[in-house]
């Protein structure tokens, strides 16, 4: 099979485009269904079959590098919610196709006014031991 001509990449990275523009609204993180017991010894909820009060919506999503912050939903609200999660997985997902195009678009392209020689498969540049600069001794 061979490799797509520039050109068509470019043509792949205009349509993964217009599918990322279409996307709409969208929203990251989870909503989880929650019951939970009041703790009231003459509730319903103290049967030790019955599930709890609920269920509970909430919205939950990370904030920074270790911070998780949530919100409860109404209950007209959560299947828009879940709507704008998946939503955002399709945003992600078209988002890593156009950087793997757009990296093949950049292996492909020419550097300017030369022809950039192919690079055999397996092989990296500047692996060779010679280019490695090598720090001396103490």
């Amino acid at each position: 099979m061979t490799e797509p001509s520039l050109p068509e990449l470019e043509a792949l990275r205009d349509r993964l485009y217009a599918q990322l523009a279409a996307t709409g609204d969208f929203r990251r993180g989870s909503v989880s269904e929650n019951y939970r017991k009041c703790g009231k010894p003459n509730c319903a909820c103290a049967a030790p079959d019955h599930p709890g009060h609920g269920p509970r919506f909430l919205w939950t999503r990370t904030q920074g590098r270790r911070k998780r912050i949530g919100r409860q939903l109404a209950a007209a609200e959560v299947e828009k919610v879940r709507r704008e999660i998946v939503r955002h997985a399709e945003f992600t997902a078209a988002v890593e196709q156009i950087v793997e195009v757009n990296e093949r678009i950049c292996e492909t392209r020419p550097v300017a006014g030369t022809q950039a020689p192919p690079v055999p498969e397996g092989e990296k540049r500047g692996s060779s031991p010679r280019s490695r600069k090598r720090s001396p001794p103490r």
